[in-house]
């Protein structure tokens, strides 16, 4: 593996991680305000570009 796949598995992570934070923050029904929302929304977004990293690095 490349050092930016290896990047790209941390940077996923740590995204993910972000996520736990806030379900565990919302627990136990899960209702994200719009705030809530925007963060999940752009961790995922973020979340999709390390994936296609992989994906690319992955295809090598």
């Amino acid at each position: 593996m490349t050092q930016r796949s290896v990047d790209a598995i941390f940077q996923a992570l740590f995204l993910l991680t972000d996520l736990r934070a806030l379900m565990r923050e919302t627990a136990p029904l899960h209702d994200l305000n719009e705030e809530q929302r925007a963060k999940a929304a752009k961790a995922v977004e973020k979340l999709k570009k390390q994936i296609g990293i992989l994906e690319q690095e992955l295809a090598r």
